[in-house]
């Protein structure tokens, strides 16, 4: 698994950003590049409304269920990233200071593209201190009201000529969390993610600016250890299986044998994934060879890497940390093979 740099400080961050940013733009990192058109497919959770009405594959409602172990009272943070949709709209401004929006404005040699970004969100409920015999239910709402952002572009001459206007939709949905007991000394944590933003007949695309993106849940305990949902002891097997999963599966993370920490996602991870220390970076695909993609992006045309640069923020990083790397980073990124863990059967 790969993730950018700056996170790998913390490799519980690492893993999370990852997941979150999986597929948000793709090779060739071009906004004209089909896979780029159609974009947004991944772990959304949709307005209710939407999904009730004949579009169930587009869920509502995730929800992961997973089993923690603690002697006394239990403590708990859980956390909800998403990515939510930002518009992104670009202007000329004329002499009587007019906006003049268009597909794509230059500015000072520059051209800035009309197209659609995302912005992290999160909710995070902390839960001090619950006594497992009687349980807990916490309910937060995920509230985000419409916004804009104005950025404007300047001449060297200082004179404004252009305007990057970035909205965004509100959001309207829920976390609920729900603690109870399962056997002594056992819990079973639930985490619910609903959308109750508005839904009036519009199309999937507009509809996914109110969508949570990419959602996933972090869950950490310092007074408990969670259970393996993968490989849990046989005494705990039955209580595992019956958790309930919607649209998030869970998995251990931090440093094994460590169980302080889960991460619930709408990719199916394996218990203690790591980002690859040989990777220089995001390029939102997990999936594929960090040195392939370094390559492909060098071989670009310079009208291609413009095209590129253009397109988004993330994918202007994208280029800048391939063009900067030396035949020492490339020869790191070649050949590097790592065991593959396995799973006792305990039965």
């Amino acid at each position: 698994m790969k993730s950018s740099g700056s996170s790998q400080r913390d490799p519980i961050a690492a893993i999370a950003r990852s997941v979150l940013y999986e597929g948000y733009l793709l090779w060739p990192y071009r906004r004209s590049a089909l896979k780029n058109q159609r974009r947004w497919t991944f772990g959304g959770v949709y307005p209710d409304a939407y999904s009730r009405e004949g579009h169930l594959d587009d869920r509502s409602l995730v929800r992961t269920e997973c089993i923690v172990e603690c002697d006394g009272a239990l403590d708990l943070d859980v956390t909800v990233r998403f990515l939510h949709i930002v518009e992104r709209r670009v202007a000329r401004i004329d002499d009587r200071g007019r906006e003049r929006f268009a597909d794509a404005v230059v500015v000072r040699g520059i051209r800035h593209v009309a197209w659609q970004e995302a912005t992290e969100r999160s909710v995070t409920l902390t839960i001090p201190s619950i006594d497992l015999e009687c349980g807990v239910q916490i309910e937060q709402p995920i509230a985000i009201d419409v916004g804009e952002d104005r950025e404007l572009l300047c001449e060297a001459d200082g004179r404004t000529a252009g305007i990057i206007v970035r909205t965004w939709e509100a959001i309207d949905g829920s976390v609920r969390v729900d603690v109870q007991q399962a056997a002594r000394h056992v819990a079973r944590v639930r985490v619910d993610i609903r959308n109750d933003a508005p839904w009036h007949g519009e199309s999937r695309e507009a509809t996914q600016r109110r969508t949570l993106i990419a959602a996933h849940v972090g869950l950490e305990t310092s007074s408990g250890a969670f259970v393996s949902p993968l490989d849990p002891p046989s005494a705990l097997r039955d209580i595992v299986a019956d958790c309930e999963n919607i649209g998030l599966w869970p998995a251990l993370v931090g440093k094994e044998p460590d169980r302080h920490a889960m991460l619930s996602s709408p990719i199916i991870l394996y218990d203690y994934p790591q980002v690859a220390p040989e990777s220089s970076g995001d390029f939102f695909d997990a999936a594929e060879i960090d040195q392939l993609l370094v390559l492909s992006v060098l071989s670009m045309t310079e009208d291609e890497q413009a095209r590129m640069r253009e397109t988004d923020p993330r994918a202007r990083e994208i280029l800048e940390r391939c063009q900067s790397m030396s035949s020492e980073d490339l020869l790191r990124l070649h050949g590097t093979t790592r065991d593959l863990r396995v799973i006792e059967d305990r039965a």
